[in-house]
């Protein structure tokens, strides 16, 4: 009786010591995982326009607002600045003929720097640069979020943080030498500094007239 409640006891601590290492090894979430593998499967061309961030790009259906099958969404919710630097190799490799690269907010939830959010997304650049330098990268602004809400109370509450981002933004993009779209102030409520209501149910993520909002700012650089 000793002897199997011995064993139970071990089999349990086992059990528990590889879940908890198995939640450490893991860097990002299942959901991640999964799309960044599909995409490691998913080919990108020379004629592709590639969409890529967080779940906020991961939201739309870019084919369909651009009438377009050459425009390829490779958003996962939940991403950040690393997760994009460590799976930007498959889309890199297609030397696609656009980049739109919208990140950062989900950094900013979990108390990463203004200057740490914006010196990955310059890696990011310099490696698209270095590797497809033929790409043409158009860096938007981060959206506005709206703390107003009951959701997301850490990335709403970093709302302050985002137009610090877009200034050093604004500065990458010319040093760089690279197409910056604000989306910003076009999303904003009369404060000018948070996410329009219209937009949004959560402070955070879009509604379709935000979609449309943002087809409507794109549509110059996506068409031509």
């Amino acid at each position: 009786m000793k002897t199997g409640v011995i064993n139970l006891l071990i089999f349990l601590t086992v059990f528990a010591w590889g879940k908890t290492t198995l939640a450490q090894e893991r860097k990002y979430s299942v959901y991640w995982e999964r799309r960044a593998s599909l995409f490691e499967n998913l080919p990108t061309s020379k004629k592709d326009i590639i969409f890529l961030g967080n779940s906020i790009t991961d939201g739309a259906e870019w084919a369909e607002l651009f009438d377009n099958p050459r425009v390829k969404n490779r958003g996962i919710s939940g991403d950040v600045t690393s997760g994009i630097l460590n799976r930007l190799d498959p889309i890199v490799k297609g030397t696609p003929a656009k980049i739109f690269l919208l990140i950062g907010i989900n950094d900013a939830s979990r108390g990463i720097s203004v200057d740490s959010i914006v010196g990955n997304i310059r890696l990011i650049i310099e490696q698209i640069q270095r590797e497809s330098p033929k790409t043409r990268l158009y860096l938007q602004s981060v959206l506005p979020v709206n703390d107003a809400f009951d959701n997301y109370k850490k990335h709403a509450s970093r709302w302050m943080m985002v137009p610090e981002i877009n200034k050093k933004l604004v500065v990458l993009a010319s040093e760089k030498r690279i197409s910056y779209i604000d989306l910003f102030s076009h999303f904003t409520d009369e404060s000018g500094a948070k996410l329009n209501p219209a937009y949004t149910n959560d402070g955070l993520h879009l509604m379709g007239e935000g979609y449309l909002k943002w087809k409507e700012l794109l549509e110059h650089y996506v068409n031509n």
